[in-house]
């Protein structure tokens, strides 16, 4: 198909550009690994331009974590996780992903209004990381299969590489 000739119909050139027009960076920043409901934790938050993720949103987040990783061993986890807490520009949003057994993940996606970190509930059925977060979880990814994966040394040496791992910078 020669795509300089005609575009798919179901391609949406308005709303394909007016996202373009619209991206931009998000502050980053990791919020230091930790034990959760037994599973060794990245935690990171992503900023909107004029959003801040509070010590409230992060405590929140964490409670969410530990409730869904309190049940990861019956889900096949391996005891690593990846949170996301991201002060979005339309809701707040908290993402538990964790690696499982088979090189599977598990991803939990909670939503809710800004500001009402006691207001997040469960995504809807479908619903995916967006650019920013699938950029931390594409680091993670690599990290994990740097470090764990294909590392060397014992299993302690390994985690240690993985969990200083982290996103370095502000994300577009």
């Amino acid at each position: 198909m020669d795509l300089h000739a005609e575009l798919p119909s179901a391609v949406d050139t308005k709303d394909l550009l007016a996202l373009a027009e619209g991206h931009h960076a998000r502050a980053t920043r990791p919020l230091g690994t930790r034990e959760i409901a037994g599973h060794l934790v990245k935690p990171y938050a992503i900023e909107a331009p004029g959003r801040t993720v509070t010590e409230r949103d992060a405590e929140a987040a964490l409670r969410i974590a530990g409730d869904h990783l309190a049940l990861g061993r019956s889900r096949g986890s391996l005891g690593l996780a990846v949170l996301i807490v991201h002060a979005g520009g339309d809701g707040d949003y908290v993402l538990v992903h964790t690696w499982i057994e088979g090189y599977m993940a598990d991803l939990a996606v909670f939503a809710g209004p800004v500001g009402q970190p006691e207001r997040l509930r469960p995504g809807r059925a479908g619903l995916a990381p967006c650019v920013w977060e699938a950029a931390v979880l594409a680091h993670e990814r690599d990290a994990f299969a740097r470090h764990v994966l294909d590392g060397a040394g014992t299993v302690a040496d390994r985690l240690a590489a993985w969990s200083v791992d982290t996103v370095k910078a502000d994300l577009r």
